[in-house]
C-alpha cells in the first residue's frame, strides 16, 4: 500500500520508517535538513519536500497514494486533516490540534473516508483503554497521567520537551477541563498537585492539564474524568514563578525601542534549555485508571507504561509511544479491520475488543510494553 506522512518531525520520521518495513512510503515537509535525516536513516521512504499549508495542492500532492498520515504542528492541523479529507483519501492523525475532529465528520462520511483522529500515547493510548472498558462496565472514574523527561536530571528545570516549547507553555497556560459530578469544570493549569510514585522511576508530581480532548463529550456519561501531567518535583514552582512574573505575556513590551513579546523571548530562551537532543536519554512513564462497577460488583483496570530510549534505533521514547500507537491504527485502516467511515477519536477504536488487542501485540512486538492489572 501506498502511504503518504505528511511531516518529517521527530514522531513524522518514527512512523515513516516503522510503515516503510512493509509498505510504500513518502513523506513531506517543508524541512529539507528533517527529510535528508529521514532518508539517512532509512533510504527507502521517498522524500519530498513540500509546503503543506498549500491546502490546495493536496489532491495532486495525494493522487497516488492509498492512506495518508498527518504528523503536522497542531496549529495546521486542523486544516490539514480538512484538506486531506476533501482529496478524498482515509487518514491516521496526531498533530493534536485544538479543534474539534468531529466537526469534520459529515465530510468525511460525504467522501466515504476513514478519520482516526488523537492517534498517539496521549491522547491516544488513554482514550483505547477507557473505549475498549466502557464496553464490558459501567464507568465511574477516569484517570491519566502521563509525563516524557529526561533520564539524566539538569537543573533548573530538570525537562526536555519532545516538541515546540510553545506548545508546552500553552500546556502550562490553557485552562483544564475535567468532569467532576457529572459536569465539565475548568481550573487552572498546574493547579491540584499531588506526588505520585512509580516503579522504576521514583517520585513525579502530578498537575492539571487540559488533555482530556474528545472524552469530555463522548464520555460524557462517565461522572468523573480526569488526565495530569508529569514532571520530576518542583518543576511546577519554577513554571509558576515564570507565568507570575510575566514571561509567558502576549502583551508586547518596549526595550531599547524595541516592541517585544514576552512570550516569544521566553519560548526562545527555554528552547535551548528543552531541546532533546538527537540520542538524548529519556523516558515515557503512563498510568491509566479506570474504575466502577460489573455486574454490581466493584471493578478497578490500571495499566502501567514505562518507555526508555532505544540506543540500538536510536528512536527517543516519545516517538516510540506516540508513533507506534499511530501506526497500529494505520495497519488497522490498511488491512481493513477497521472500516467504518467518518471521524474517530480512539476511544470509539477502542471499543472493538479485536482492534485493541491487535494495537497491544502491535506495541508488543516493538519493545513499547503495557503492563495491565485488572481487580473484580
Amino acid at each position: 500500500m501506498k502511504i503518504a506522512v505528511l511531516g518529517a518531525g521527530m514522531v513524522g520520521r518514527t512512523i515513516a520508517m516503522d510503515l516503510s518495513d512493509r509498505h510504500e512510503v513518502y513523506s513531506f515537509d517543508r524541512d529539507e535538513a528533517a527529510l535528508q535525516l529521514l532518508h539517512r536513516k532509512a533510504p527507502a521512504v521517498n522524500t519530498q519536500v513540500a509546503d503543506l499549508t498549500n491546502y490546495s495542492s493536496y489532491p495532486s500532492l495525494l493522487e497516488e497514494v492509498d492512506l495518508v498520515v498527518t504528523a503536522v504542528p497542531g496549529f495546521m492541523g486542523f486544516r490539514v486533516l480538512e484538506a486531506v479529507i476533501n482529496s478524498g483519501k482515509s487518514v491516521v492523525d496526531i498533530s493534536f490540534f485544538p479543534e474539534d475532529a468531529l466537526q469534520l465528520d459529515a465530510l468525511a462520511k460525504s467522501k466515504g473516508v476513514t478519520v482516526v483522529t488523537d492517534c498517539g500515547v496521549a491522547p491516544g493510548m488513554g482514550n483505547l483503554i477507557l473505549g475498549r472498558y466502557n464496553e464490558e462496565m459501567k464507568v465511574n472514574r477516569f484517570e491519566c497521567y502521563v509525563g516524557g523527561l529526561p533520564q539524566i536530571r539538569k537543573k533548573p528545570f530538570e525537562y526536555k520537551a519532545p516538541f515546540s516549547p510553545v506548545d508546552v507553555i500553552e500546556e502550562y497556560t490553557r485552562p483544564a477541563r475535567q468532569m467532576e459530578n457529572g459536569r465539565i469544570v475548568t481550573k487552572p493549569a498546574l493547579s491540584d498537585r499531588s506526588l505520585m510514585d512509580f516503579e522504576g522511576i521514583g517520585t513525579l508530581e502530578a498537575f492539571n492539564t487540559d488533555g482530556l480532548r474528545s472524552l469530555l463529550y463522548t464520555m460524557a456519561h462517565i461522572p468523573d474524568l480526569k488526565e495530569q501531567t508529569l514532571r520530576y518535583p518542583g518543576h511546577i514552582d519554577l513554571i509558576q514563578a515564570l507565568q507570575l512574573a510575566g514571561f509567558f505575556s502576549e502583551e508586547k513590551m518596549e526595550i531599547a525601542g524595541q516592541l517585544i513579546c514576552p512570550l516569544d523571548f521566553s519560548s526562545a530562551l527555554l528552547f535551548r534549555q528543552w531541546k532533546l537532543g538527537e540520542e538524548e536519554a529519556e523516558f515515557t512513564v503512563m498510568r491509566v485508571i479506570v474504575e466502577g462497577e460489573k455486574e454490581k460488583r466493584p471493578m478497578r483496570v490500571e495499566y502501567n507504561l514505562l518507555d526508555q530510549y532505544d540506543p540500538v534505533t536510536k528512536t527517543s521514547s516519545m516517538s516510540r509511544t506516540t508513533g507506534y500507537t499511530c501506526t497500529a491504527v494505520v495497519e488497522l485502516v490498511a488491512t481493513g479491520q477497521f472500516t467504518e467511515k467518518g471521524v474517530f477519536p480512539p476511544e470509539w477504536v477502542g471499543r472493538h475488543p479485536d482492534c485493541f488487542e491487535f494495537i497491544l501485540r502491535y506495541l508488543t512486538n516493538r519493545g513499547v510494553n503495557w503492563k495491565a492489572i485488572i481487580n473484580h
